[in-house]
């Protein structure tokens, strides 16, 4: 009997953690794994006291059940600083009167869920953005509004990725909610000091996430710190995926400008349309604005700058972690017959053949196709927005930026490889060639591996230099000829991602504060050289100044490492840059 007893507590025990641990990860409500708990402790006084396991056993199962679906994470806005936040006087913009929300210090006012254009629902599926109406009324702007429609990530997935690779408790404690997704989503974000403000600097950011997946709202660009230091903030969603990027031949002859194929694309242009027209309101000035973002936001700021459509819109451009000048673009860039050609995949896929059949497909099915990751995730050329590829515009010395501050960090593309079959010693040369065919000799040759370690550790190398590191280079060298151009390399290994993909993000933005027990002292004086650097280009064009370490303009392989160390090196990558030039 007494056996029998510690195996029914010993399984009580073990059920309870797993279910506790699956509500914790699935971000269901405190109340679900409350009450699985109280019924788990309920069951054993049960037992103890009446010896019966079986049926104890059984009504944890069934509570746990019931529990699992009354709890489940419900989708809701996210509030632009905190629930209940002071609200902050009217301002007026060209479609109405609306008001923020402060910070909980009331150092800073936000603005959030301001539409830009009118919602790309029905007709206006696939066709560029239209002005916003006017408000009935006044707008309150405390919460963001719906992120792009997008495939939606499994919670525990998403739960595991921010306690397993980020390291980040912070936000699946917070966040036991789903936030709200839709294609009615042309909506954005300003962030600005409290009180009354003029002629401040502005940025104007674009989230990143190959352009099928993000939001307008995240911790790591959190504009606060930025406003908190005399400079407005902005950031927006745009239309990702298959309703962003998909090009069809019918749909550019419906299309006044003869366009398809850059929806997303055109309604950041009309994002930055609405602020140089309205940020005089919250302090701004329209002739201060710099184009920032990450990842596939860097790739558009690349696009942004050689667009005709962009010109005279900003001043200065962040890049962070992707461009698309490159000959062949790695990735978020497809010449325009191929994004015709690609485009037709998802016609297949629906059985649908024409852009009235396609505008009745539910946004849900679309946005969860099959062919829509690396596929429909690319701008392209389409003769409107793009007149050519950032190649050729950069080549021929066309392009809108006055500086560029551009990098990529040392990691950028270790993520993306966890899915890829590792490479040993034996099979490390047939992997280089089937992936750079037409210099595989060169690389080898200046990158030969005698171990596994050496092979795989090479091949990790090369990827991140020919993917992220090699299009900043190239970038970088033609921009060269026309502005100053400042290269950086980020290096800094830390308790959360280091320097993998976006690990730059919250020193350059100073938003270490979000989780601060990833970060020591080392850390925060990077992340204050960091923000000192972006701000000091964001209002000169220049980084330099405030006694910081001279960061070179851009001439040769000179560039500025964000490390434990900060100071001018040798791009680690310029010798396969050289090689690269040859053809990939």
């Amino acid at each position: 009997m007494k056996i029998r007893r510690i195996i029914f507590y010993i399984f009580l025990v073990i059920f309870t953690i797993i279910c506790e641990t699956y509500l914790f990860l699935n971000r269901n409500a405190w109340l679900g794994l409350g009450l699985v708990l109280v019924t788990s402790i309920v069951c054993g006084i049960y037992r103890h006291k009446t010896k019966r396991g079986g049926s104890a056993f059984l009504g944890l199962v069934i509570i746990s059940v019931l529990a699992t679906f009354i709890s489940l994470p419900k989708e809701k806005l996210v509030p632009a600083t905190y629930e209940g936040a002071k609200e902050t006087s009217q301002i007026k913009v060209a479609e109405g009167k609306l008001t923020g929300v402060y910070n909980r210090d009331e150092s800073v006012e936000v603005y959030a869920g301001i539409p830009y254009a009118k919602a790309p629902v029905g007709d206006l599926r696939w066709k560029e953005p239209q002005d916003p109406d006017k408000y009935e009324g006044l707008l309150k702007a405390d919460h963001f509004k719906p992120m792009a429609m997008q495939k939606r990530q499994n919670s525990l997935i998403s739960t595991a990725s921010d306690v397993l690779f980020y390291h980040n408790v912070t936000r699946t404690i917070k966040n036991r909610y789903l936030p709200k997704m839709s294609e009615d989503c042309l909506y954005l974000n300003v962030w600005k000091p409290a009180g009354d403000k003029k002629n401040l600097p502005v940025v104007f950011y674009i989230h990143g996430g190959s352009l099928t997946t993000g939001q307008s709202w995240w911790q790591d660009y959190n504009g606060e710190s930025y406003a908190k230091k005399d400079v407005i903030f902005v950031t927006f969603s745009y239309r990702l995926g298959a309703l962003g990027f998909y090009a069809d031949e019918n749909l550019a002859r419906e299309s006044a400008n003869n366009t398809t194929g850059m929806y997303g694309f055109l309604d950041q242009v009309k994002a930055l349309e609405w602020v140089n027209k309205n940020i005089k309101t919250f302090g701004g000035d329209p002739n201060k604005i710099t184009i920032a973002g990450e990842s596939a936001g860097s790739s558009s700021v690349n696009a942004m700058c050689v667009s005709p459509l962009t010109k005279g819109l900003f001043r200065y451009a962040i890049s962070e972690s992707s461009s698309i000048t490159g000959k062949k673009p790695p990735h978020s860039y497809k010449d325009f017959a191929d994004a015709i050609k690609q485009g037709k995949t998802l016609r297949d896929e629906l059985g649908v053949s024409s852009p009235v059949d396609l505008r009745k497909v539910p946004a849900e099915k679309i946005a969860n196709t099959s062919t829509l990751y690396g596929t429909l995730n690319a701008m392209t050329n389409d003769g409107y927005a793009l007149k050519k590829s950032p190649y050729e515009s950069y080549l021929a010395g066309e392009h809108n930026e006055k500086a560029l501050l551009t990098g990529y960090n040392k990691k950028d593309g270790d993520l993306f490889m966890l899915v890829d079959k590792k490479t040993n010693k034996d099979t490390y040369k047939e992997s280089i060639k089937a992936i750079y065919p037409r210099a595989y000799r060169e690389i080898i040759k200046a990158y030969p591996a005698n171990t596994d370690e050496e092979a795989e550790n090479n091949q990790r190398k090369i990827y991140n230099a020919a993917t992220f590191g090699y299009g900043h280079d190239v970038w970088s060298r033609l921009a060269v000829k026309k502005e100053p151009v400042y290269r950086y390399y980020f290096t800094k290994e830390n308790k959360s991602i280091g320097s993998n993909h976006t690990g730059e993000l919250p020193y350059a933005y100073g938003n270490l504060w979000t989780a601060p027990y990833l970060y020591d002292g080392t850390d925060r004086s990077l992340s204050n050289t960091m923000v000192s650097y972006w701000l000091n280009f964001v209002k000169t064009g220049d980084p330099n100044g405030g006694g910081l370490p001279k960061w070179e303009p851009y001439t040769s392989g000179k560039v500025m490492e964000f490390g434990s160390e900060v100071g001018m090196i040798e791009d680690p990558n310029e010798g396969l840059y050289r090689i690269f030039d040859t053809g990939l």
